[in-house]
């Protein structure tokens, strides 16, 4: 069993910046990656990067100019850096995990990022 807790959302100016942080407890073996989602009202889900066990980042084409993510393997941290923020960032930002199976079993609550023009 894995429990997700996001922080860092709030409020923030176009062209701002927020780091959001998904810190993790508890162990389930068959996970293999953090990957960050957000959800604006009306909107579908949108996958928005992805940092794998061993390392490796990779984050949507639609942001990757201005997001990136990392993480601290000693605090079973994933961060996820926003920078020039626009208001179409706008939504609640999700932490899940990805397992072998191709699932995401375990989600964090959300955390709401608002950019104001």
């Amino acid at each position: 069993q894995v429990h997700l807790v996001e922080s860092g959302g709030g409020l923030a100016q176009a062209g701002g910046s927020l780091r959001l942080s998904c810190a993790a407890s508890g162990s389930d073996y068959s996970i293999i990656a953090t990957d960050w989602y957000r959800q604006a009202p009306g909107n579908e889900r949108e996958w928005v990067a992805r940092m794998t066990v061993d390392g490796r980042p990779t984050v949507a084409d639609s942001v990757k100019d201005r997001f990136s993510v990392s993480r601290d393997s000693a605090r079973n941290t994933v961060f996820l850096q926003m920078n020039n923020l626009k208001p179409e960032d706008t939504a609640v930002y999700y932490c899940a995990t990805l397992t072998r199976y191709g699932t995401s079993p375990y989600w964090g609550q959300g955390t709401q990022v608002t950019v104001s023009s």
